[in-house]
C-alpha cells in the first residue's frame, strides 16, 4: 500500500508485553503504510530507543519490570526524545490510572481493545500536531537564523570600529597622549566590549526564547525552575545596578514580601528585573527617582518599577505589543531596545503578565504579575 504524505517514512514503535497485541497492531500499521519497529517489553523499548528514533511511540502500560509509566519518564527526561508523540495503550481496568499517564506527560491513551479506526484517528491526530509544532518552531529559527545572519555582523560592525578606532587612536599617538587620556580611550574600549556582550546574550537568549514559545513541553519544563525570595533579590538587584549608574540616592525600594517562591529559573527572573530596572535608570535624569517596589495583590507576586525620565511613546509600547503577539521581525525595529521585549517575553513565557504605562516627558511604569507559591 502507497503511504500518503502523513505516513510517508513514519517510524512508529509498539511497546507492549502481550504478543497478540504486539503482532496484531504492527501487522495494522505497516499495511497502513508505516515502518514499524517493536518491543517485548520496557527495558527492550529504552534500548530500542538509543538506537532508534521513532516518530511516534505506541506504549503499554502494565508490563513487568520497567512498566509504561518508568519508559515514559525516561522519555521526557531526555530533550533528544521528549517531543515524540507518546500514546499509551491500555486495558479496560486501568482507566483509573489514565490520568496518572497525562500528567506524566502522555499525548493520548487507546483503551484496550482499540478499533483499526481508533488506533489510526489517533497516530494521525498526534503525528499532525508533532509536523505543525516542527514546522512552528523551524519558521522561529529561519526568522532568528535571518535575524542573525543579516542584522547581527551590522550590530557587532558598528561596536568593533569604535573599539578599532580607539586601538589605532592609541597606537598612532602613543607618544603625544598622556595615562589619563590612555585611561578614558581603555575605558571607552571596556565600554564598548561590555556592550557587544550584552547584544550577543540578549540575541543568543531571544533565539532560545523563540525556540522554546513553539514547544508547550519545554515551557512545562521551564516552570518546573523555582527562584526563592524574588523580593530579596529583587532589592539587591535594584541597589546593585543604582551603584552602576552612581544614583543610590535616587533609588526607592519597598520589597518585604518573605517566604514565597516563584516557577521561573533565577537566570530568567534576574534578567527580567535587570532589564527593566537598568532601562529606568538609563533613560532617567540624576537626581529623579527610580521607585522599585513588590507586593501581594489577588495572589500575584506584584512587581512595579517607575521612573520619571523621557518616557516612551504610544507607538512604541503598541510596537513591542505586536512584536510579541505577532512576531514581527523584532531586529529590524527602531526604538525599541530588545531587552525589553525579551523581559516580556520571558514574562509571559512563565504565565505572568507584563504592563507599561508612559507618558513621553514624565516616565514610565512597568508592572509584572507572576503566580507564586508559599515556600513555609
Amino acid at each position: 500500500m502507497k503511504p500518503n504524505g502523513l505516513k510517508f517514512m513514519k517510524k512508529i514503535l509498539i511497546i507492549d508485553d502481550a504478543p497478540f497485541i504486539l503482532e496484531s497492531t504492527k501487522a495494522l500499521l505497516q499495511f497502513e503504510g508505516y515502518e514499524v519497529i517493536t518491543a517485548k517489553d520496557g527495558q527492550e523499548g529504552l534500548d530500542l530507543l538509543a538506537l532508534e528514533k521513532p516518530d511516534l511511540i505506541l506504549c503499554d502500560i502494565a508490563m513487568p519490570n520497567v512498566d509504561g509509566y518508568s519508559v515514559l519518564k525516561t522519555i521526557k527526561s531526555n530533550p533528544s526524545l521528549s517531543r515524540i508523540p507518546f500514546i499509551f495503550l491500555t486495558a479496560f481496568t486501568e482507566r483509573q490510572n489514565i490520568r496518572t499517564g497525562m500528567q506524566l506527560g502522555a499525548d493520548d491513551f487507546l483503551v484496550k481493545p482499540y478499533s483499526r479506526d481508533e488506533l489510526i484517528s489517533s497516530i494521525n491526530t498526534q503525528l499532525q500536531k508533532s509536523s505543525l509544532q516542527s514546522q512552528a518552531i523551524a519558521e522561529k529559527l529561519q526568522e532568528v537564523n535571518y535575524s542573525v545572519t543579516q542584522v547581527l555582523p551590522h550590530e557587532f560592525r558598528t561596536i568593533l570600529n569604535q573599539i578599532m578606532g580607539s586601538a589605532k587612536f592609541m597606537k598612532s599617538n602613543a607618544n603625544r597622549i598622556s595615562p589619563e587620556e590612555i585611561i578614558d580611550l581603555v575605558d571607552d574600549i571596556i565600554e564598548s566590549t561590555k556592550r557587544l556582550l550584552t547584544i550577543t546574550e540578549n540575541y543568543l537568549i531571544y533565539a532560545r526564547i523563540q525556540s522554546i514559545s513553539a514547544n508547550d513541553e519545554e515551557i512545562e519544563q521551564l516552570l518546573a525552575f523555582t527562584t526563592v525570595e524574588p523580593a530579596a533579590i529583587l532589592y539587591d538587584t535594584a541597589g546593585f545596578i543604582a551603584s552602576k549608574y552612581s544614583r543610590v540616592s535616587d533609588l526607592i525600594v519597598n520589597a518585604d514580601i518573605y517566604e514565597i517562591s516563584i516557577s521561573m529559573a533565577s537566570e530568567s527572573y534576574h534578567k527580567i528585573i535587570s532589564e527593566l530596572i537598568d532601562n529606568a535608570f538609563k533613560f532617567s535624569e540624576a537626581g529623579t527617582p527610580v521607585e522599585v517596589s513588590a507586593d501581594i495583590i489577588d495572589e500575584k507576586f506584584i512587581i512595579q518599577i517607575k521612573d520619571h525620565g523621557r518616557g516612551i511613546s504610544q507607538k512604541q509600547i503598541e510596537d513591542i505589543d505586536a512584536l510579541v503577539q505577532f512576531e514581527r521581525n523584532i531586529f529590524e525595529q527602531q526604538g525599541v531596545g530588545l531587552g525589553l521585549i525579551i523581559a516580556k517575553k520571558l514574562t509571559e513565557l512563565h504565565r505572568g503578565v507584563f504592563n507599561i504605562e508612559s507618558q513621553e516627558g514624565k516616565g514610565t511604569t512597568i508592572t509584572l504579575s507572576l503566580p507564586y507559591k508559599h515556600v513555609f
